[in-house]
């Protein structure tokens, strides 16, 4: 089934931070485009400082994010937005890579105790992914638009900085 997020009810966030979007390299079209409208939806919500990295693949996205956490001394990244795809092949690759990197995420999401957004897509067909990174309001970049701001919101009305 597919779900759209509703960007209209997301609240403002007074001084916004910096996000990160870290994205892997493979797949570049369909990532891209998760990344451009996730892009789209936060500048439009009042974010300007926006960095983007371009990795080698999904595997990496767990030492990238704490990188930049751990060296983000004055607390400026409100969050980090993390794109791929990762398809199904005849090996055990897909499932080693997708348990790791998911596993890794939420460690860094845990230890610097800010959002680590995840839209790496683990797909069995292509065609799964393309729907998910289609130019339109399904696109999964606009949730992790939406789950980043509402994240960051929420942390700060309980004073989590």
């Amino acid at each position: 089934m597919k779900t759209t997020a509703d960007l209209s009810a997301l609240p403002a966030i007074e001084n916004p931070g910096r996000i990160a979007i870290l994205k892997s390299k493979w797949y570049p079209e369909l990532v891209d485009s998760l990344a451009d409208a996730c892009e789209g939806a936060l500048r439009a919500h009042g974010y300007e400082r926006i960095e983007v990295h371009r990795l080698p693949g999904s595997l990496e996205m767990p030492l990238a994010a704490a990188d930049l956490l751990a060296l983000d001394v004055d607390q400026e990244v409100d969050a980090v937005i993390c794109f791929g795809v990762i398809l199904k092949g005849e090996t055990l690759h897909f499932e080693m890579i997708t348990n790791e990197c998911m596993r890794g995420l939420g460690d860094v999401m845990q230890r610097y105790r800010r959002p680590v957004v995840v839209e790496i897509l683990p797909v069995l067909k292509m065609e799964h992914a393309a729907a998910r990174a289609a130019d339109d309001e399904f696109n999964k970049g606009l949730e992790a638009a939406a789950a980043a701001i509402e994240m960051v919101h929420w942390r700060r009305a309980i004073g989590a900085t």
